[in-house]
């Protein structure tokens, strides 16, 4: 069991205990700083315990790894949501980090360059933080005309499970991108479907998955000259898992561009007409988790200005792993370890500094 001191005031506190958090957490252990995470799930796995059942990553697991350790071969090509769980919670074992389990932070504070870090478990203290939140705690659905008057159910993919609650309905999934595809693929098999997406959706080539999309991204991000050769591709396009293969073959992949409002036995469309459903699964993605945060008075739609991961306007603040604003593909566990890095490099020449001082 953690043993931890209240008043200590710490060289670092992690609010976060996910794949960002664990990840920070990695490299500053190997300095000689003392520091603590603080997570408010019961168990390891971060926003992978909010996902659906079913759901594979797209990138093999030697690309869907942590650093330190490579994820071990997995039964498929692809990880399942629970072999990843496995995996983080074997990670967060192996390097035996000090996390603090059921603790909602809510609101930071600061007084004589020191953190006050409110929870439910106490306060704490530190000269440094990161905050490492991840954006599952607040989901996206975007505004419809008459929303309210819609008699059925809504839920985001952050809600969903399973079609346990879906068999025999007339089912809406919104969103065009891999979680839309995925869920998608799934309900259609229990229920009649209707797959909204904004544009047009990109079926990835079965031979590419998410390690070339991450090197495409990657490319482009630092303004690298492409391969004139091979499909454009891009971190929105569908990769053909083995769920969404299997709804290729059954033509269940018909996009609807979106409804314009909805009434109160369904959607109305464009021209006009009405159709009735039962439920509305939104994939429509989330925003960045840091009301904690907003009595710094940093945070401005739901952002803050940062300088790669560092904070802009609070000294001794690092924001990682909520999207390419704070480093690129910092939002995926593949692409957060080259910032958790840099993140780390920068608190311990931090913490150097005050020493000195």
């Amino acid at each position: 069991m953690l043993h931890y001191s209240e008043n200590k005031i710490y060289d670092t506190i992690i609010i976060g205990g996910g794949q960002a958090g664990l990840s920070v957490a990695y490299f500053i252990k190997r300095t000689s700083s003392n520091y603590l995470i603080l997570d408010d799930q019961s168990e390891p796995g971060g926003a992978w315990l909010h996902t659906w059942d079913s759901l594979n990553l797209f990138s093999p697991s030697q690309y869907s790894s942590l650093s330190g350790w490579q994820m071990p071969p997995c039964k498929k090509e692809y990880p399942t949501k629970y072999e990843l769980l496995t995996y983080l919670a074997e990670y967060e074992k192996r390097y035996d980090f000090p996390v603090l389990r059921n603790t909602s932070v809510s609101q930071v504070s600061k007084s004589e360059e020191v953190f006050q870090v409110e929870t439910n478990q106490g306060k704490f203290y530190c000269k440094s933080l990161v905050s490492a939140t991840g954006t599952s705690k607040n989901p996206f659905i975007p505004a419809h005309p008459n929303a309210n008057d819609f008699k059925g159910r809504q839920i985001h993919s952050v809600d969903y499970r399973n079609t346990n609650d879906l068999i025999g309905k007339k089912v809406i999934v919104v969103g065009g991108g891999n979680s839309g595809a995925q869920i998608l693929a799934e309900v259609s098999k229990v229920a009649s479907t209707k797959w909204v997406t904004l544009n047009e959706p990109i079926f990835l080539p079965e031979h590419i998955d998410g390690r070339h999309l991450f090197a495409a991204a990657n490319d482009k991000y630092f303004n690298k000259q492409a391969e004139e050769s091979g499909p454009k591709i891009s971190l929105s396009n569908i990769v053909q898992v083995e769920s969404v293969r299997e709804g290729l073959k059954r033509g269940v992949f018909k996009d609807h561009r979106p409804f314009k409002a909805f009434y109160e036995n369904g959607v109305i469309w464009n021209d006009d007409t009405k159709e009735p459903f039962d439920v509305i699964i939104w994939c429509t993605g989330f925003k960045a988790n840091l009301s904690h945060l907003e009595k710094l008075d940093i945070i401005d739609n739901n952002r803050t200005e940062t300088n790669y991961t560092r904070s802009v306007q609070q000294p001794g603040l690092w924001l990682v792993g909520y999207g390419n604003w704070t480093g690129f593909a910092s939002a995926t566990i593949f692409g957060v370890g080259k910032t958790a890095k840099h993140t780390a490099k920068e608190i311990v020449s931090f913490l150097e500094t005050k020493k000195a001082e």
